[in-house]
């Protein structure tokens, strides 16, 4: 049985996964066999079980199954078990080991493409699901000075500064004490509220300075309200996920297939075909 690889979520058609590994396959002369499959998290169980049966060797997660598959692997990378959440999922016999791969991804994206110094910087993390907790711990071993985490559920964002265990370095506030918290250098958004085209992203002017740049961890339409506030808000710089998203992806295909495609033109081709759309 030939291997298959998959990427799941609901919704999943929007998807550019299966378009980035068929690139990352054609640079390797690698025969690929990936598709995009939806499920809810109630059904991903079975889904998961069915994909395993039919040949799945690998998967990409993505929203809204990521703490779901972290829940349906046996073994974990120190990683994972730490953000309690997965994106990458590789068969190990008849099990499921899982990963995640988008904290490592933002930071190759910051600091290689964007050329960011994240070292010594004070970090706003708006949200605490699974991409948040994916991204926090990468964000401090990046040698990040203090993480503030925010979410307008307050007992996830405690959940997930206990989960990372470095009280002074990493903290959890309110929602309502945004305007109190000061400034910081780097803000990511890692909430889903952009996904919501009517949605207005408002937060206070003065957590900018002159340093700030703001990442959206989603991309194309989902990242363009966010995006919009910090263009208003005169941040430094602006970054959607779309790099994130190409170098996560790269870390799955190098665990799956032993080895490392070069991402640039990838991010190239798509972030020319946003630009072409508008979406930039």
């Amino acid at each position: 049985m030939s291997p298959r690889y998959a990427v799941f979520g609901q919704p999943i058609a929007h998807s550019l996964s299966p378009h980035i590994h068929a690139a990352f396959a054609r640079q390797e002369g690698i025969e690929l066999d990936y598709t995009a499959i939806e499920s809810s998290p109630e059904g991903f169980a079975a889904a998961l079980e069915s994909f395993a049966a039919s040949g799945g060797a690998g998967a990409n997660v993505t929203a809204p199954l990521k703490e779901t598959a972290f829940a349906l692997c046996k073994t974990f990378t120190s990683r994972a078990k730490l953000a309690g959440s997965v994106n990458t999922l590789l068969r190990k016999g008849d099990y499921w080991h899982g990963d995640t791969t988008d904290g490592v991804g933002l930071v190759r994206d910051l600091t290689d493409r964007h050329e960011l110094d994240l070292r010594g910087r004070r970090v706003l993390l708006l949200g605490a699901g699974g991409s948040a907790r994916s991204v926090a711990p990468a964000l401090l071993d990046a040698g990040i000075r203090e993480l503030v985490v925010v979410n307008r559920t307050p007992e996830r964002a405690d959940e997930l500064v206990d989960a990372i265990g470095e009280p002074g370095r990493a903290l959890s506030r309110y929602w309502d004490d945004l305007r109190d918290l000061g400034d910081f250098e780097l803000i990511v958004n890692a909430t889903s509220a952009g996904r919501d085209r009517e949605a207005k992203f408002e937060l206070p002017l003065s957590l900018v300075n002159t340093m700030t740049t703001a990442v959206d961890l989603n991309y194309g339409d989902a990242a363009v309200a966010f995006l919009a506030w910090a263009r208003a808000a005169s941040c430094r710089n602006m970054v959607d996920g779309l790099g994130m998203l190409v170098e996560q992806a790269a870390s799955s295909f190098q665990q799956w297939h032993e080895v490392r495609p070069d991402t640039d033109p990838v991010y190239a081709e798509l972030r020319a075909k946003n630009a072409l759309a508008g979406e930039e």
